[in-house]
């Protein structure tokens, strides 16, 4: 069974309920088994020690307590150890004096090798002589009362009997120690059995149900005892396997702490018993400056001082309570039981104090710092899922204001309800195939040629009619959404590149993807697999990414960007002009296309800095030999200034807004002699607007605006 007496060595707390409580098992226990003791004379205890087969069972019995089976690596569950196998063997042949004197001798060696405290062998003597004691009071209803003198042999029709005594044995061990881990991490008795009993029971039962065959083979040949210990080692080996694959699903395999999956099924067993006045606290912690570590000391100092984090976390709360890894410097901690708010703050205070001890490593001291974000149930939320990301708006609101703990106040909380809702309306949105693409043409500010269409997402919900992207675009970057809304525009991308590729409209179509997106190993593997599955080339789709991406050095680093462009699909800096400082590193990135930001591009003629920035844009980008693209082309004065700046292609209004593929598929047919080679000249601009190219009124413009 689980050892539950574990207080790190110091002993539970005089005249708390755990110490109260083992006092009173201990106590009882030690009579028993004094008493039993005594009832050995030393007539008996001498023709013991003559016999090989005492000392045979004996030693089986030591070695089975040196090491448990372990079935699951839960914190709760530990292992059971298959000593009880030949210790409930020699109660049935020789009775509860000889059992529970072996195993006595056993605990205590177990207890010297693996240096447990004292408190902790006594309670283990006490339940093991307890259990023995309940085994033997329902052997003696049968009138079967086996002693050292007189051995006894179970035959078939002792097979109730047996069952019941290993039946009482088991129950009779798992409710004592089961009360004690109750009391020890302050959960209910109801939650430790239902935890616990499913997976010893299993194990006990194959224990127990060997020990009457060991009996029937002590009596009749000795020699062949030995052998149980094969099929001991198949369940040794087997549970291990187990157990290790349970322990890489659950734990991190970093700092050994628990995992995100882990922490979801403990916090659920939390909230269900969850009673009255008590909450259920979630800590999300996140390191300070821990970005500095990695970057200028590397990844391996980095993940020393993240296991050095985990080992201070765990011994700064309490028994019961769980901290785990969620990711990168990201850590929870699970309060499964707390008073109020004040306590709550306490022990995020408690936390912060012993992470800030410096920590020396390499030759050079960290002063290490954490922000802590507290969440409460049932004050902020009642699930897992609202808890984590209640506590994840208080830890940045602690960054922010820089106040170290921070509990959450739905005041300051910017993800409204409403905006939750949305999230929500999203998934399902999604799935019900609500959201739609729409095309909106990019021209040659020359002869109105199309060089190309960018896809943009539409979202008509069921109730509020359409959503603009600015109000769901932001929700799912933050979400785990945005991998799965990225992936479906891709495809429904290339599914309409090929229908218009195949039918002679060979333009090329842009897809915007996040910063995130673009360092998914996946992406590569994903665009190759869809430009097959159509046959397309990798120029008839474009990737469209922010500026911010210039922000960070993964971008110039990461194996993706690197496969993207070994696959030949080109890439597109969009909305450029906010970090202008930042150009200069265009040479680094395999981008083609450089798109200046519409709020620039709107002023020119009213602001001369709007005139001068997009000028020095457009000659910086030219002399990289890129293409420029300006975004908000809304009217002919402004389209005739990028030309004259030598802007290469133009988006806006003036040409065209976003339309349905139906639409857009009769605006390429109308101008099918106007489509641009992929990357082909693209010409200048001399006329107003998209009729320049001599096209009939009704075909120059396809009213699509919504």
């Amino acid at each position: 069974m689980t050892d539950p007496t574990d207080t790190r060595d110091t002993g539970p707390r005089i005249g708390s309920p755990l110490w109260a409580y083992l006092a009173g098992v201990t106590t009882i226990g030690f009579t028993v088994l004094i008493v039993a003791l005594l009832v050995l004379s030393a007539d008996e205890l001498t023709g013991l020690a003559a016999m090989p087969l005492f000392w045979v069972i004996g030693v089986l019995v030591v070695l089975g307590e040196l090491r448990p089976v372990v079935v699951s690596s839960s914190a709760v569950v530990g292992g059971t150890y298959p000593s009880a196998m030949f210790a409930f063997a020699a109660l049935l042949h020789y009775g509860l004096s000889v059992a529970v004197l072996l195993q006595a001798v056993a605990v205590v060696v177990n207890g010297v090798v693996t240096r447990k405290a004292w408190h902790r062998v006594m309670f283990n003597i006490a339940q093991v002589t307890l259990a023995g004691t309940a085994s033997t009071v329902v052997l003696g209803l049968f009138d079967i009362r086996p002693g050292p003198v007189t051995p006894w042999v179970p035959t078939g029709g002792d097979l109730l009997a047996i069952c019941l005594a290993g039946g009482a044995y088991f129950v009779a061990r798992a409710m004592l120690v089961c009360a004690a881990v109750a009391l020890h991490e302050r959960r209910s008795m109801f939650r430790v059995i239902r935890t616990t009993i499913a997976h010893q029971s299993f194990v006990y039962a194959g224990l127990l149900g060997l020990a009457p065959l060991v009996v029937v083979v002590m009596a009749h040949t000795p020699a062949l005892v030995p052998l149980f210990v094969a099929p001991l080692v198949a369940v040794y080996f087997t549970a291990t396997l187990s157990m290790r694959r349970d322990h890489q699903a659950m734990h991190d395999g970093l700092t050994g702490l628990p995992n995100r999956k882990l922490l979801v099924l403990r916090t659920e067993e939390a909230l269900e018993e969850s009673r009255g006045a008590e909450r259920v606290g979630l800590f999300l912690l996140d390191l300070d400056r821990f970005k500095e570590v990695n970057d200028t000391l590397g990844h391996a100092v980095g993940d020393r001082l993240l296991q050095i984090v985990a080992h201070r976390l765990t011994h700064s709360v309490r028994p019961g309570d769980v901290v785990a890894r969620l990711g990168g410097d990201e850590f929870a901690v699970l309060l499964p039981s707390i008073r109020d708010a004040v306590a709550a703050r306490e022990v995020a205070a408690r936390l912060r104090v012993a992470l800030t001890e410096p920590v020396r490593l390499e030759g050079m001291t960290f002063d290490l710092d954490a922000s802590v974000g507290i969440a409460l149930h049932p004050d902020h939320a009642p699930d897992f899922e609202l808890l984590l990301q209640r506590a994840d708006v208080a830890m940045y609101l602690a960054k922010e204001g820089r106040t170290g703990v921070e509990l959450y106040v739905a005041g300051k909380d910017r993800n409204s309800p409403e905006r939750l809702h949305l999230l929500g309306d999203l998934r399902r949105g999604l799935d019900a195939g609500e959201l739609t693409l729409h095309y909106q043409p990019k021209v040659g500010l020359g002869t109105g040629r199309v060089v190309g269409l960018e896809a943009l997402l539409r979202w008509r919900h069921p109730v509020r009619g359409m959503i603009p992207p600015d109000d769901f675009i932001p929700l799912a970057e933050q979400s785990y959404l945005m991998r799965q809304l990225t992936q479906y525009v891709i495809d429904a991308a290339l599914e309409q590149a090929a229908q218009w590729w195949h039918a002679g409209l060979r333009t090329p179509v842009s897809v915007n993807v996040s910063a995130r997106d673009l360092l998914d190993n996946a992406l590569p593997e994903r665009l190759a697999a869809g430009l097959t599955r159509h046959d397309l080339p990798p120029t008839a789709i474009q990737l469209e990414v922010t500026e911010r991406i210039l922000m960070t050095d993964q971008a110039y680093t990461a194996d993706t960007v690197r496969a993207l462009a070994a696959l030949g699909v080109p890439l597109a800096l969009d909305d450029f002009g906010t970090g202008y400082s930042s150009l200069v590193r265009l040479q680094r990135l395999a981008v083609s296309e450089v798109k200046i930001d519409a709020s620039f591009v709107r002023r020119l003629g009213e602001s001369g800095d709007a005139d001068r920035i997009v000028r020095s844009i457009v000659d910086l980008v030219r002399s990289l030999g890129l293409r420029s693209v300006a975004e908000g082309v809304e009217t002919d004065e402004v389209a005739r200034s990028l030309s004259a700046m030598g802007c290469d292609v133009g988006q806006g209004w003036w040409f065209c807004e976003a339309m349905p593929s139906a639409d857009a598929t009769l605006w390429l047919n109308a101008r099918r002699s106007l489509l641009a080679p992929a990357q082909g000249p693209l010409g200048v601009y001399t006329a107003a607007g998209p009729k320049a190219a001599g096209l009939p009124d009704d075909l120059a413009m396809v009213d699509t605006r919504m």
